[in-house]
């Protein structure tokens, strides 16, 4: 069985396709127990942001593995296979392995060294785990690339080569100025109480804010965050829990909103954002908006819009690439110049607050299109290059703790076949000596023992070391062929590691 993951991301697709192809909760756990149901798949996992849709597996056939789940992210997401295609990409073995790990790193986030990134892939393992569709493979990969991510974090200073999605879309909220000096005092609106719109009202809060309500469309989780905004040390917030009906009346009152919630639709209009202001939807402009480059595709093409890797020693099998997107460009609406009366940051996907509400006069929004484009230019710390030396250690290290794992069943069951050899052949000389006594019994059957283990040692240390190394795998095929294990028992041995409760627990 192999790892295989395919998605599409920021880098690789626009924010319209992206917005499309979000997942909601209920459709990731269908997606989940589809790609298992699968016949190439024995384990899948699914981590969806508001900027990555992506489905790992454990495949047996690549290229039956890559059609089945573009397939699926297609009939789940509602976004056509044809369309999807040319926004899709893949990565296999160490590739995936090596993606995923950058990925908890924050290398590949639209903000270069966000942490947040290392929650949603926690989440991801634990519908894994609460739905039983990530196995032994997924539960190592996931486990190791959160811990690859935190060294990444302690070890470096990655957290200085970027913020936080919400700290970066404050910062071009307050368009040049210092976010503090612009925040402080101000009146936000947050929409939303889950991880990102906790975050983002943890970070106004901190900011300076005067204060903060809250809207929710159940109640209590407002109140819970209300109550740890309260409780906070640094800070001197008032903080307020508010229904979403009164999201029209708190409009008027604020001057920062934050969404991000998980609707379908559109959380607020641009008609509604133009009542609460007293004024009304400006026409559209008849000059043309300024259109910006969109972010160029990185330099490592193996990376992000490609179906595979091509010339490597660890890339997948050749396979046709898919139709190249076009290069993408992004047209961004020219915002309003007069006095910043309410400021809007949408950080959900799909988006929850109306791109028409630029032409309200005093409205600027931020979303997360308009995040990509500002984050694209954005300088690389030094860091970043020993983020990714931590990544290929890392890689290297996993893909050598993966292939001795896969030869460990077949030890064990070797060892189980030898000390079934010794307890027949004991009972065979019970048989033949009755008269020995306890003590010359225990001494013979602990001499044989010895004589088992001393000639079993060095071959089954040795098959583990060569197995650890690229191409060992073979070492476990040819360990059951040279003995002639029951594939049954070695198969055993693999469900019971698989099954053991505490396997993935740290």
């Amino acid at each position: 069985m192999s790892l295989l993951v395919v998605g599409l991301s920021h880098r690789s697709a626009p924010v319209s396709v992206l917005e499309r192809a979000s997942l909601a909760a209920d459709t990731q756990a269908k997606l989940l127990q589809d790609t298992l149901a699968a016949e190439p798949a024995t384990e899948a996992a699914v981590l969806a942001t508001c900027n990555r849709i992506e489905l790992y597996a454990d495949v047996d056939k690549f290229h039956a593995g890559v059609a089945e789940l573009s397939t699926l992210l297609a009939q789940h997401s509602g976004v056509g296979l044809d369309e999807l295609t040319p926004y899709l990409y893949v990565h296999y073995e160490d590739r995936a392995v090596h993606h995923l790990f950058s990925v908890a790193c924050g290398l590949d986030s639209m903000v270069v060294g966000e942490g947040q990134i290392l929650g949603q892939i926690k989440d991801a393992l634990a519908r894994g785990q609460e739905l039983h569709t990530a196995g032994r493979l997924l539960n190592d990969l996931f486990q190791q690339a959160l811990r690859v991510g935190k060294r990444a974090h302690s070890e470096t200073g990655i957290d200085r080569a970027g913020q936080s999605l919400v700290t970066f879309g404050l910062q071009q909220l307050a368009a040049g100025a210092d976010p503090g000096l612009w925040a402080r005092g101000k009146r936000a609106l947050v929409i939303g109480a889950g991880s990102m719109s906790s975050l983002a009202a943890a970070t106004l809060a901190r900011t300076g804010v005067a204060e903060i309500a809250v809207a929710n469309r159940t109640r209590a989780r407002a109140d819970r965050l209300v109550e740890i905004l309260r409780q906070g040390d640094d800070t001197t917030v008032r903080a307020r829990a508010v229904e979403m009906s009164a999201v029209g009346d708190e409009l008027t009152r604020a001057d920062i909103v934050v969404s991000c919630t998980g609707s379908t639709g559109l959380v607020l209009t641009a008609d509604a954002l133009a009542d609460a202001l007293g004024t009304t939807l400006d026409a559209p402009a008849e000059t043309p908006a300024v259109t910006l480059a969109a972010i160029p595709a990185p330099a490592d093409v193996d990376q992000h819009a490609a179906w595979v890797e091509n010339g490597s020693a660890t890339s997948a099998p050749q396979t046709p690439a898919a139709p190249a997107a076009a290069p993408r460009r992004v047209t961004l609406p020219a915002q309003s110049t007069g006095p910043v009366k309410l400021a809007l940051l949408d950080l959900a996907m799909p988006r929850d607050i109306d791109g028409a509400a630029h032409r309200i006069d005093g409205v600027r929004l931020v979303d997360i299109e308009s995040l990509a484009d500002a984050s694209a230019d954005a300088p690389m710390a030094a860091d970043v290059d020993q983020v990714r030396t931590i990544v290929a250690d890392e890689v290297a290290a996993f893909g050598a703790a993966q292939r001795a794992a896969h030869v460990a069943p077949t030890v064990v069951a070797l060892r189980t076949m030898a000390a079934d050899v010794v307890a027949g052949e004991i009972a065979r000389l019970d048989g033949r000596l009755p008269d020995l006594d306890e003590k010359q019994r225990a001494e013979i059957t602990q001499t044989v023992r010895r004589v088992v283990d001393k000639l079993l040692h060095a071959p089954t240390v040795r098959v583990k070391q060569l197995a650890s190394e690229p191409g060992g795998a073979g070492y476990a095929d040819a360990l059951r062929e040279l003995f002639d294990l029951d594939p049954q028992t070695v198969a055993a041995v693999s469900r019971a590691d698989l099954n053991d409760p505490n396997r993935g627990r740290s």
